[in-house]
């Protein structure tokens, strides 16, 4: 269930890569190692994976791949007899996953959609009948149309993203902004557009050093990782003349939640006058402005340490609030499945019921 596109993704974006199922178990794709160290931490039960997912295993968007996945895992336990047969052992499971990283909302809405439907199978006899009884596949059929969904949607903002690009363009990013931004790079390569593209490393795990950039090596694309006070720099000489991120959430009034070090590149952008564009899969319309957001703020140890290695005493304290809230009036457009909308009118885009195909670019 790859994306449907005629081009190859790099092998971190791929979905075997970033979680599977063997035998017992579920293996998440260690994303704290790579590209150093290509390994997967082993989990045999929904708790492990929800602690690998709060412990940054997997980040950017391997979460929402890895509770999709977690979903098909509890249909196996459940067939094998290793968890009840109810539909409250989905509705457990949902909740520890979307608990583990409470920003990102893309993950939990996925999740009690899915859930949702998961019900009508405790429900209603007509759609057992329907699936012969075999939860594993009416699950499996449930995850194969959210995954194509997703990758239906990856497909059309990078459409939208690549229409953005001029023939020559320098391009900031910040974390790991995966699918619609690398198939973004690649279709404007494609469309004979030369890219640069210069990638903050995204302390405090190296995100973009570690997951951006041997993704575009892979790809062949020119590209520069910078520290991450670096970007105002390289906007000042010039050689940044768009900002591309990935958007963790956006609120129904344009805020854009993202990676902590975006609010600072997006002030720089702003006052060099470069556009700022963010990729979401949908706002979120139960978030009227940034004042309903749960911050994710994670252990400032954090801060204080690469990996195992300590980077100053141990005495001293660290903060670190993993996300930032990126105000409207920072953002030139949003770029969703349905096309690119102004912050302003995001709201009018996604209204119930709405029907329209972006506004104001």
């Amino acid at each position: 269930m790859e994306v449907k596109t005629r081009f190859q993704l790099p092998t971190i974006l791929q979905k075997q890569h970033i979680a599977r199922i063997e035998g017992d178990a579920l293996l998440i794709h260690d994303r704290r190692r790579y590209p150093l160290e290509d390994s997967f931490v082993t989990c045999l039960s929904v708790d492990e994976v929800a602690q690998a997912i709060q412990a940054m295993v997997t980040q950017g968007g391997g979460p929402l791949q890895v509770a999709m996945t977690t979903v098909r895992f509890i249909a196996r336990q459940i067939h094998e007899r290793r968890a009840a047969n109810t539909v409250s052992t989905f509705v457990s499971g949902a909740q520890k996953l979307i608990a583990s990283r409470p920003t990102n909302t893309t993950m939990a809405r996925t999740l009690r959609a899915i859930v949702a439907e998961i019900g009508q199978w405790y429900r209603c006899d007509s759609v057992r009948d329907l699936h012969g009884d075999d939860l594993v596949f009416y699950i499996d059929e449930i995850v194969n149309r959210y995954e194509k969904s997703f990758d239906t949607d990856y497909d059309a903002m990078s459409d939208h993203g690549a229409a953005l690009l001029g023939p020559s363009e320098g391009i900031l990013t910040t974390c790991f902004a995966e699918h619609s931004f690398i198939l973004t790079l690649m279709k404007a390569r494609e469309q004979g557009k030369r890219l640069v593209v210069y990638i903050p490393e995204t302390r405090p795990y190296l995100q973009g050093a570690r997951l951006t950039a041997p993704a575009l090596q892979e790809l062949g694309f020119e590209s520069y990782v910078i520290t991450d006070g670096m970007g105002a720099h390289f906007l000042r000489e010039g050689a940044i003349t768009t900002y591309l991120t990935a958007a963790d959430l956006v609120t129904m009034d344009g805020t854009v939640v993202n990676k902590v070090g975006t609010l600072a590149n997006a002030i720089a952008c702003a006052h060099y006058g470069v556009p700022y564009h963010a990729f979401s899969m949908a706002p979120d319309e139960t978030k009227a402005t940034q004042d309903e957001i749960i911050m994710e703020e994670r252990d400032g140890v954090e801060v204080l340490r690469f990996g195992s290695v300590t980077t100053t005493l141990d005495s001293l304290k660290g903060k670190y609030p993993a996300f930032d809230c990126i105000d409207a009036n920072l953002i030139t457009s949003i770029i969703t499945p349905r096309g690119v909308f102004t912050p302003q009118s995001i709201e009018t885009g996604y209204a119930p019921n709405s029907d329209t195909k972006g506004a104001g670019t």
